[in-house]
C-alpha cells in the first residue's frame, strides 16, 4: 500500500504571489484551469495501490481549502485529509510531526510533493526505478537538468553516473556543483523517520546547551533538503531519478503563467477534453486554450496561445487575449487587449484598453533553462514582470497599463 503527502506551506510563504495570494490560498489558485494541487492529485490517482492522500501545511482550515478537500474526494474517491501544522515546521519537520498519521495503515512506501512545483509528475517510474535500483529501503529524489548559471538557485545533486546514487547534495551553493537539481518529489519509505528522528533528537540536545528562542530552532523545524539529503548523500541510500518530461517552479505569479502553458501543453495526451478548440459560432481559438464552460464568449474574439478562462468570464467583440489567466468573474469589455496578464476575481477592462505584461520565460533556445527567481529590484530598476490585476480592479477604458500590480 502506498500513501502520498503534499506539503502545501501556510500564509506567509505566499508572498510572491501577492496579490493574488490575499484572495486564495496559493495551492488553489488555478493553473491551466483548475487548483494548482489538483495537478499533484490527478497525478496521485493514477498511481496502483495508491489509498491516501494527506494535506500537510499550517493554513487554517478555510471555506476554499474544505470546499476543494470535499468536491476533489467526491471527485477522485480517494481519501484526501488536511493535517494542519502548530507551526511552519519545515519539509521534513512536518512529516515527522505527522508520522503515525502517515505510517497508519502501514505503507510500504509514500511519495513527498511539494505544491509549488509544476511537473508532469512521473510517479510510478520513480517506484520502478527504487525497485531497480539500491537496496529495497533506498530513497528516491526526482532530479532534473538546469543550466550552469541556474542550478545554483536550486538543491544540487552530485550522481554516481553508473549507480544513479547521490554522492553529495548542496542546497543553493555558491560555486557550481552540478547542473541536476532537486524537483522536490520524492519517493520515501518509513526509515526516514529515523533519519528524521536522528536530527530532531540533535536539534533538542543542542538547544539544551542554547540560550531560550523561537522561531526556526526551534527543534521539530527540520528541512529534508539541508538536515536530512546531505547527510544521507554517499551512503547507498538516497537515488536520483532523473526525468526528461517538463518541470518549474511555481514561486512567483509570473511563473504560473508559464506553468499554465505546461499544464495546457499535457493536456493533449492527458485531457484533450479541457482544450478549446475552433468551432461555429465561438471565439477564433489559436495554441492551447481553456475556457470553462460557464463562460460567455463573443464569437469575434480571440484566444491564445497559452490563455485560461475562469468560471463566469464576459469577454466581448473583438478582444484579444494571449498569454494569460482570466479569473472567475472578470469582464473583458470590447475590443480590450490583454497580453501576459493575469485578469483577477470581477475585475473589469474598459472598451479599448490594452494590459500588457513582460513575459519572464526561461530562454526558449536553452532546453535545460528554468524560470529564473524573480526579484522586485534588479541593478537598482524594477524588474519587468507580466502585469496582475488582484481581485475587483477596473481598468478605465483606452487605458495601457503595463508591467504593473495592482489591488
Amino acid at each position: 500500500m502506498l500513501k502520498a503527502i503534499i506539503l502545501i506551506g501556510g500564509p506567509q510563504k505566499g508572498t510572491r504571489f501577492r496579490p493574488l495570494s490575499f484572495e486564495v490560498p496559493k495551492p488553489l489558485f488555478p493553473v491551466a484551469g483548475v487548483p494548482m494541487l489538483q495537478h499533484h492529485i490527478e497525478a496521485c490517482v493514477k498511481v496502483p495501490n495508491l489509498k491516501e492522500i494527506l494535506l500537510i501545511g499550517f493554513y487554517q482550515p478555510n471555506e476554499e481549502l474544505n470546499r476543494f478537500l470535499f468536491n476533489a474526494q467526491q471527485e477522485f474517491k480517494m481519501p484526501i485529509r488536511y493535517l494542519q501544522e502548530f507551526a511552519a515546521l519545515g519539509t521534513g519537520g512536518g512529516i515527522y510531526h505527522f508520522r503515525d498519521q502517515i505510517l497508519s495503515g502501514s505503507p510500504e512506501a509514500f511519495f513527498v510533493l511539494n505544491a509549488d512545483v509544476c511537473s508532469a509528475f512521473p510517479l510510478a517510474e520513480m517506484l520502478s526505478f527504487q525497485k531497480e535500483h539500491g537496496e529495497p529501503n533506498s530513497f528516491v529524489i526526482l532530479g532534473t537538468t538546469a543550466n550552469r548559471k541556474q542550478s545554483m538557485n536550486y538543491g544540487c545533486i552530485v550522481e554516481n553516473e553508473e549507480t544513479n546514487e547521490v554522492l553529495h547534495y548542496v542546497e543553493k551553493p555558491s560555486t557550481f556543483v552540478s547542473d541536476i537539481i532537486n524537483c522536490g518529489i520524492y519517493l520515501f519509505n518509513p526509515e526516514i523517520f529515523q533519519h528524521i528522528g536522528a536530527v530532531f533528537q540533535k536539534n533538542q540536545q543542542d538547544m539544551l546547551l542554547e540560550e531560550p528562542t523561537n522561531g526556526w530552532h526551534r527543534a521539530e523545524a527540520i528541512r529534508l533538503e539541508q538536515d536530512i539529503f546531505t547527510s544521507l548523500a554517499g551512503q547507498g541510500k538516497l537515488y536520483v531519478y532523473k526525468t526528461l518530461g517538463f518541470w518549474s517552479q511555481i514561486k512567483s505569479a509570473g511563473s504560473a503563467i508559464y506553468a499554465s502553458r505546461l499544464y495546457l501543453n499535457q493536456y493533449h495526451t492527458t485531457h484533450p477534453e479541457r482544450l478549446a478548440s475552433n468551432k461555429e459560432g465561438g471565439p477564433r481559438i489559436t495554441g492551447n486554450v481553456y475556457i470553462h464552460p460557464t463562460a460567455n464568449i463573443d464569437p469575434t474574439a480571440v484566444l491564445g496561445p497559452n490563455v485560461s478562462i475562469g468560471t463566469g468570464v464576459t469577454i466581448g467583440a473583438g478582444v484579444r487575449v494571449r498569454e494569460s489567466i482570466i479569473l472567475h468573474g472578470a469582464n473583458l469589455q470590447d475590443q480590450c487587449c490583454v497580453l501576459n496578464s493575469i485578469v483577477g476575481w470581477d475585475s473589469t477592462i474598459g472598451k479599448w484598453a490594452r494590459v500588457e505584461g513582460t513575459p519572464s520565460d526561461p530562454n526558449p533556445n536553452d532546453p535545460f533553462a528554468k524560470m529564473d527567481s524573480e526579484t522586485l529590484f534588479r541593478d537598482g530598476k524594477l524588474t519587468p514582470s507580466i502585469t496582475i490585476l488582484g481581485c475587483n480592479v477596473t481598468i478605465p477604458s483606452e487605458y495601457l497599463p503595463q508591467s504593473c500590480s495592482s489591488h
